[in-house]
């Protein structure tokens, strides 16, 4: 495999490859993360604007950790009432 392309893009943008793959495996994880959580919640909008959206983790992070857990408190809520 020729790595010419990585090489150069790092000299170009002054980051280094490392970083860069760090990086890519730090968004990978959190996204597959998410979206596996938001297509459990079946909540299509949020697995649509993760899989497209490119954040470096943000916007997965913050599903994971607040928005997935709304939906949940809603549906116990619900329970309660019945």
């Amino acid at each position: 495999m020729d790595f010419s392309y990585f090489s150069a893009l790092g000299i170009q943008t002054g980051i280094p490859i490392w970083l860069t793959a760090v990086l890519l495996v730090w968004t990978m994880a959190w996204k597959l993360t998410a979206m596996w959580k938001s297509a459990r919640n079946k909540h299509v909008v949020w697995f649509l604007v993760i899989g497209l959206a490119n954040t470096l983790g943000i916007i997965p992070i913050l599903y994971i950790f607040i928005f997935s857990k709304l939906g949940k408190k809603e549906k116990k809520k619900a329970k309660k009432k019945k």
